[in-house]
């Protein structure tokens, strides 16, 4: 214990401004002060990085850090990069959270890791990957913020310690450098030390954390010359004189690492350390390095030298008889080089070995003969396999290893990628993948190597996907299963890729020579469901008939025919065939059950299906729909872009439904996943879409304007099809905006575009109507024709959604009396439907009109009721609208509070309303369709809830008291 202490303070000479750093961060950590001042009010985390050179002193300071921290009852984890494990995915992750599940049986552990077990489980070791469709990156780092967050709350307060961060796997790094920034909101300290030089591309964010100095990270310099003088003589003692010190700081250049060795020289030489010797000083610390520190280890002897080479192979974490293994000794041979290496300050431990220093590994490791390297590697793998380790521990190794031709080392790649791949880190899939091919295999094995990094490269560089799988359709493929799959994943990857062409045209071509009818109805499908996506589909009507004679025939007795049912069932969406037909195939495509995360197929059609029962008016079949897939999405740790368009078009069905402020929220969500995926993605194309429609419900016009610059919503619009449709909506936000001209050619364009492929259904793109408002002032009679034709073709659909919304928006450019006509069917068709933002905004068009032909009584009742709804739905433009209209017919808006009125049911509500208006219980009674006592009943419950009485209803709507109260 006294002789840690000694060397504790031999090597943190010089780093009191770091130490207390530490200390102010560990008494935040925990509350309490050490100088017995008043505590933290608050215990909160923080992050420390640790910059500097090799050798500056960044291990010794982690290691105080620790102790540090274990003093003060803190929960350490501690990892530590290593410059041969770089390639080992989630190497740093599982030396930090894997010993906090060690020894747990599996039970326990899915009690502990919840859902997400099958997800981060693999990934730190703790269970072997599952069958099927790997987690994507970013659902893997969430589930892994998941369980340091869950350790840190649990376990509080927690330091999290990374030691040569610039040498960790890039999967671990990446997710560190995103997590570190939470560390302030969490009972967690996370200090990571690394060599700026050395960080890898992929480490770059760590540059941009902050540390405590200044809110950039702490820099160590080198020592003083007063401090080397301290260090010499607490080694060697008090006869050190000056000009010897002076000399160990000039030859170290203030090295702390350098300095213990060169003082650990000096002593084991038995020099005198005077002026006199003080010559000899540069030569021993030559020894310390490079070739000096070589040469050193040569003089130990033969096998002494082969046993740290295989060391230095191994990385971290080295177990002698692997060690003994790669380097071909025997046990005790072994056992004596280790203790050589030991007595000679190269490696320590007993049980696992480790070099005393990193920079005494990379030196032993640049120091082994090229060629002796490469078969080192070669028969490290070969020990790691044999040991029973698995494929993905030899993997880093064969990388090393020169291309021969030998099968097993195809075998043990495609192994480790497969393993990899299904723990959530294609990148190094990829590496072993392109490593693999490049041994080469064998020329029967080559298409499925190819097929194989293709699909790893999937997520990462869809471009690279391409260019694999269509290479590995010119190899002559002997297995008709895996040239299926080629032709699947490469049609997948064109349209994800906005190339909906290529993808039909190659399953086109497939299906002709394609001999198995099973098969060749799958082909048949993507086809259908590509081409269901492709905005410049050229004879889409043709399709549609053949697809409905097939779909007809059908009995949905596997996954593909309940697919091409599915696909019926959204073309007759789209077509605006009698909402019935649709809701009949949608439950027959829904029978034999339509996974969201089937293997090897795409969440496409499930969530047309779904999407199918919204424009029918049945969203909460959507709504059940959408749970269950979501689940499937996040039990398979999807939470890219599959998770990013979940959200978004649940979000449309909210504000189909008029819930506006819950839709935001969703979009939000959505929009921020689809941004981690990438810019341009069909993910972020929908999230824009629906967030542009959910502002300008809410009244918010130059918020969506923004949005749209922000983004560059607007042309070119994409290849493929997204809904809301993305050229329909910009030119809403036009209209909007009161651009009626530019509006007109944005949407007259849409009308171009989607009338040929026989898109006619205004539910689900209502350019028509948005087309007539347009042009109601300059071609006020074509735009009355071009209304009524959507509204026709609502009613040929027939959900009340639909007509409703085509007969609110109709009576814009209908002139005269017969706005209100079609007012009130509008009214009468959408109380029918979920469109509550619909509703109100007909309730309150239909009390604006009557309010102008005189009808007072009419109007105020619809404009109540038009504000109510508006406030139910968030729609905070519509309600200043109603307000205005109220206030123009000479009425004072109730100022209820949202929150005081959701306390009353729909009766008490609408009896508050009328008797709002001054109405007697005797009116009320009529109007309503009571009793009178029932309505004196209904006014006694309204009054106790809400605290007031008739005269509070009408007294509290001074509309002078401001504008907002009903945003609340």
């Amino acid at each position: 214990m006294t002789q840690r202490s000694v060397r504790s303070r031999r090597t943190l000479l010089e780093r009191e401004s770091e130490l207390s750093a530490v200390d102010e961060a560990l008494a935040e950590l925990t509350g309490l002060r050490t100088d017995g001042t008043e505590p933290y009010a608050r215990a909160r985390g923080a992050l420390l990085a640790v910059a500097g050179r090799p050798g500056i002193g960044k291990t010794t300071l982690l290691a105080e850090v620790r102790r540090r921290a274990a003093a003060r009852g803190c929960t350490v984890l501690a990892a530590r990069g290593g410059d041969q494990e770089q390639q080992v995915a989630f190497h740093v992750a599982r030396q930090l959270l894997q010993p906090q599940f060690a020894g747990a049986a599996e039970v326990d552990l899915r009690a502990q890791l919840g859902s997400w077990y099958d997800i981060v489980g693999p990934a730190l070791g703790l269970c072997a990957p599952t069958d099927g469709a790997p987690p994507d990156p970013q659902g893997l780092r969430d589930g892994l913020d998941w369980v340091l967050t869950h350790l840190a709350v649990l376990r509080a307060p927690m330091v999290l310690v990374l030691d040569d961060a610039h040498w960790a796997d890039p999967e671990s790094l990446r997710w560190l450098a995103a997590f570190a920034p939470r560390a302030e909101e969490l009972p967690i300290l996370v200090v990571v030390a690394y060599r700026p030089d050395e960080l890898p591309e992929h480490a770059e964010p760590f540059k941009a954390l902050p540390g405590r100095a200044g809110g950039r990270p702490l820099d160590l310099e080198p020592l003083s010359a007063a401090a080397v003088a301290r260090l010499v003589r607490e080694a060697l003692g008090t006869r050190a004189d000056d000009a010897f010190c002076r000399e160990c700081w000039a030859v170290t250049a203030g090295n702390p690492f350098e300095t213990v060795e060169l003082t650990a020289k000096v002593r084991d030489r038995g020099i005198t350390p005077t002026e006199d010797a003080a010559h000899l000083l540069r030569d021993l610390a030559a020894a310390v390095k490079g070739s000096g520190l070589i040469a050193r280890i040569e003089r130990l002897g033969t096998s002494t030298v082969r046993f740290a080479w295989a060391c230095a192979v191994l990385g971290t974490e080295i177990h002698p008889h692997l060690a003994a293994a790669v380097a071909g000794l025997g046990h005790e041979e072994a056992a004596d080089a280790a203790d050589a290496l030991r007595g000679a300050r190269i490696l320590t431990g007993i049980e696992s070995l480790e070099f005393v220093h990193p920079l005494i590994a990379t030196a032993v490791y640049r120091a082994i003969p090229p060629g002796v390297r490469v078969a080192l590697h070669g028969q490290a793998a070969w020990c790691v396999v044999d040991d029973g380790r698995g494929a993905a521990a030899a993997a880093r190794h064969l990388l090393e290893t020169h291309p021969d031709g030998d099968p097993w080392v195809v075998q043990q790649l495609r192994a480790a990628a497969a393993e990899t791949l299904r723990s959530g880190a294609p990148d190094a899939a990829r590496r072993y993948l392109a490593r693999a091919l490049r041994e080469p295999p064998d020329p029967g094995d080559r298409a499925a190597v190819l097929y194989e990094l293709g699909s790893a490269s999937l997520l990462t560089e869809p471009a690279t996907t391409v260019n694999l799988l269509r290479a590995a359709l010119e190899e002559p493929i002997t297995a008709p299963d895996l040239r299926h799959r080629i032709v699947y994943r490469l049609a997948q990857v064109l349209a994800h890729s906005d190339h909906l062409a290529e993808a039909s045209d190659t399953l086109a071509r497939e299906i002709e020579v394609t001999g198995d009818a099973r098969v060749r109805l799958r082909m048949v499908a993507e086809q259908f469901m590509w081409d269901a996506f492709r905005a410049d589909e050229p004879d889409h009507p043709s399709r549609s008939r053949r697809m409905a004679r097939l779909a007809d025939r059908l009995t949905g007795r596997d996954l593909t025919e309940r697919y091409i049912i599915g696909l019926r069932t959204w073309d007759a969406v789209l077509r605006g065939e009698p909402a019935h037909i649709a809701l009949h195939h949608a439950e027959r495509a829904l029978a034999g059950g339509l996974g969201w995360a089937e293997p090897d197929r795409g969440f496409e059609v499930p969530v047309l299906v779904a999407l199918a029962f919204t424009y029918a008016d049945r969203p909460g079949r959507t709504e059940e729909l959408f749970a269950a897939g979501i689940a499937d999405f996040e039990r398979r740790g999807w939470r890219g872009g599959h998770l990013s368009f979940a959200y978004t078009l649940l979000a449309y069905v909210r504000y189909r439904r008029g819930r506006l402020a819950e839709a935001e929220d969703f979009v939000r969500a959505g929009l921020r996943l689809a941004e981690r995926v990438g810019p341009g993605t069909p993910a972020q194309w929908y999230a824009l879409g629906i967030l542009i429609e959910v502002l300008l419900a809410r009244g918010r016009v130059t918020e969506a304007a923004q949005v749209a610059d922000d983004h560059c919503f607007g042309a070119p619009f994409p290849a493929a099809v997204v809904f809301p449709d993305a050229q329909t909506v910009y030119g809403e936000l036009l209209l909007a905006r009161g651009l009626t001209k530019e509006a007109s050619v944005e949407l007259a364009a849409a009308g171009r575009r989607l009338e040929p492929r026989g898109v006619r259904n205004p539910s689900w793109c209502p350019w028509q109507l948005h087309l007539a408002r347009a042009e109601s002032r300059e071609a006020p009679d074509r735009a009355v024709v071009t209304a009524l034709e959507a509204v026709a073709r609502a009613r040929q659909f027939g959900a009340p959604s639909a007509v409703g919304q085509a007969l609110r928006l109709a009576a814009e450019v209908v002139p005269g009396s017969a706005r209100v006509k079609l007012l009130e069917e509008s009214v009468t068709h959408l109380e029918r439907s979920p469109a509550a933002y619909e509703l109100a905004c007909a309730l309150v068009a239909l009390g604006t009109e009557l309010r102008r032909a005189g009808r007072a009584r009419e109007a105020a009742e619809h404009l109540y009721r038009g504000l109510d709804t508006a406030v139910q739905c968030g729609a905070d433009g519509l309600i200043e609208t109603a307000r205005e209209e109220l206030a123009a017919a000479g009425l004072r808006p109730r100022r209820l509070h949202s929150t005081e009125t959701d306390t009353l049911t729909a009766r008490e509500r609408t009896a508050a309303d009328l008797a709002a208006e001054g109405r007697t219980e005797a009116e009320i009674a009529k109007k309503m369709g009571v009793d009178e006592p029932v309505a004196v009943r209904l006014l006694s419950a309204v009054f106790r809830k809400l605290g007031t009485d008739r005269t509070g209803l009408r007294t509290a709507s001074d509309p002078t008291q401001g504008r907002g109260e009903l945003r609340d």
